[in-house]
């Protein structure tokens, strides 16, 4: 059993989350899913900016170690245009894959779940390159449904790229 512990990210931790962002790209690389993240793509820099700009970035630990993190957008307007303040968009969900145990993704994507309903919002959102299946079908099979697609989503540090656009509607409840 994964005995997580979910925290806000600091400075801190920057350095930490470029080496998970980084060792996350390579894992993909060797599986021959190219397209979706290159190593060396984001630096410190990019998450100390989700936070400027009213996001939020989450760890996961598993004793001293990192197990994975995520981000959390309040608004995600480049992939799903203006919308109400119903949702928390995810971002970057990523794992480590050397030392988190099986399962580890999806209880990233529950304490998320968790965050969005405990700020009283309804949907959880994310989006995930367009023909990347096996991901998608990850995500469907944890109670996402496909809701569309964004073509040409620009990308940090790199081309605009299509995507295939997921939510999952949450339980309803006080919120918090």
């Amino acid at each position: 059993m994964n005995d997580l512990r979910f925290r806000p990210a600091t400075d801190g931790d920057l350095a930490a989350l470029v080496r998970l962002r980084d060792d996350a790209a390579r894992w993909m690389l060797s599986r021959d899913v190219t397209g979706q993240w290159r190593p060396g793509e984001l630096d410190e820099e990019h998450f100390r900016r989700v936070t400027a700009r009213g996001g939020e970035v989450w760890l996961a630990t598993a004793g001293e170690r990192l197990a994975g993190a995520w981000e959390l957008w309040w608004k995600d307007e480049e992939a799903w245009g203006p919308q109400p303040p119903v949702a928390g968009y995810v971002h970057r969900l990523m794992v480590d894959r050397r030392t988190a145990l099986p399962g580890t993704g999806r209880l990233l994507l529950r304490a998320t779940e968790e965050r969005v309903a405990a700020v009283g919002r309804n949907l959880v959102r994310l989006d995930c390159l367009a023909g990347n299946a096996r991901l998608t079908a990850y995500y469907v099979g944890n109670g996402y449904r496909v809701v569309g697609r964004k073509d040409g989503k620009p990308q940090p540090g790199g081309a605009p790229k299509s995507f295939t656009l997921l939510e999952k509607s949450l339980p309803a409840g006080d919120g918090g």
